[in-house]
């Protein structure tokens, strides 16, 4: 009997509940308009403290300096008031968004488009800096102290200007070259005059080169000796000249024929002490490959007459042969003066004189030329 409740009481918890119900659905319309009349006062207050107050703020762009009086209380809404545009690239001392009060100072720097060419790109950028290096650190380029920057570091940065970095690398390697020995001669009264005889063959020498070779972009540009090393000394040949005179001898040439005769060769008409049949051609050049001697040694080019070596005109033979300084025609080849003699050329041999070594390296051997031996005197072309 006592677990079952009364009637009366249900009914009075539904009387209370409804009630309060009642009172919140009714008195809603009056919060919100009490919660919107809070939000007006607030912002009427603001624009009183703020807006209705005037405010002297520094605005400085790109370092000139303007003192503007104003009632905005945000950054944006000064910079429309005053016409000043702030692009992605610029920089400004404070968020756009963030108040303002009297006394503020505002930093504006406008960027300025410039061109970067680098490690084979061409690219378009913008800065707010004033020189070349401060530019480059902004952009975070990095530079390596042999690099070549156009225009240098300290100079003063315009507007579209362009910035050139050049990429310089140097590398040091190491090659052998060749020293050609030299040709030393020395008289030998043991010798008959007019020959020759090597006492002592010569050997070319073996330097270690350090060549320094700089690279600008990739490209080389230059190559420089920087150290040489000796790692075999060169030694000279030393040749025995014959001074003892020489004891009379009779040469038959077996394949000449004398009696001065007249000879006509294209342009040329000449007489002929002596034609000389069966003649071995080879070739030689002033360089080491036939003299032991390079350009710049003592001797360089000079013949054994005394005489330059000429190309066209030069030829080395056995003075016992042909006289020096007399001159020839040698089919095939043309008019030669004998001008320079050698140890291997012996009898019915020429050696006929080149500047170029791959010219005479083709010329090689010629057998069985017949050649024509004129005399001192150079014939005339008719």
């Amino acid at each position: 009997m006592g677990l079952i409740p009364d009637k009366d009481t249900h009914g009075k918890r539904s009387s209370s509940m409804t009630f309060a119900m009642r009172w919140k659905h009714g008195n809603l319309r009056l919060i919100m308009l009490s919660i919107a009349i809070s939000i007006a006062m607030t912002f009427m207050f603001l624009v009183l403290l703020y807006g209705t107050n005037e405010k002297n703020v520094s605005v400085v762009v790109n370092g000139q300096e303007t003192v503007v009086t104003t009632k905005q209380w945000v950054l944006q809404r000064l910079l429309d008031e005053q016409a000043i545009t702030v692009g992605p690239h610029d920089e400004i001392s404070a968020p756009l968004r963030a108040p303002i009060k009297n006394g503020d100072v505002i930093e504006i720097n406008y960027a300025m488009p410039i061109n970067v060419i680098a490690d084979g790109k061409s690219s378009k950028v913008y800065t707010t800096e004033k020189t070349v290096q401060a530019a480059i650190e902004n952009l975070n380029i990095s530079i390596r102290s042999q690099d070549k920057i156009d225009p240098p570091l300290t100079a003063e940065l315009e507007a579209n200007d362009t910035i050139k970095i050049v990429r310089v690398e140097t590398k040091v390697t190491s090659q052998e070259k060749t020293v050609p020995f030299s040709i030393v001669k020395k008289e030998d009264k043991a010798l008959d005059k007019g020959t020759e005889k090597v006492v002592q063959p010569g050997q070319v020498g073996v330097v270690v080169e350090q060549v320094e070779q700089r690279y600008e972009d990739g490209v080389l540009v230059s190559k420089e000796v920087v150290q040489e090393t000796v790692k075999t000394e060169a030694i000279d040949q030393i040749v025995a000249l014959g001074t003892a005179k020489a004891k009379p001898a009779i040469t038959t040439l077996a394949n000449s024929s004398s009696s001065n005769k007249t000879v006509s060769v294209g342009d040329y008409q000449f007489k002929a002490s002596e034609v000389l049949k069966n003649v071995t051609l080879t070739a030689y050049t002033a360089g080491p490959e036939s003299t032991g001697k390079d350009v710049g040694d003592k001797g360089y080019g000079i013949t054994a007459s005394g005489s330059k070596v000429e190309e066209g005109r030069t030829i080395a033979v056995d003075t016992s042969v042909i006289p020096m300084g007399w001159w020839v025609y040698i089919e095939g080849v043309g008019l030669r003066r004998a001008e320079d003699k050698g140890g291997a050329i012996k009898g019915n041999k020429i050696d006929v004189y080149f500047d170029d070594v791959d010219v005479a390296t083709k010329f090689g051997k010629k057998k069985g030329v017949t050649v024509y031996v004129i005399g001192p005197n150079k014939p005339k072309a008719s």
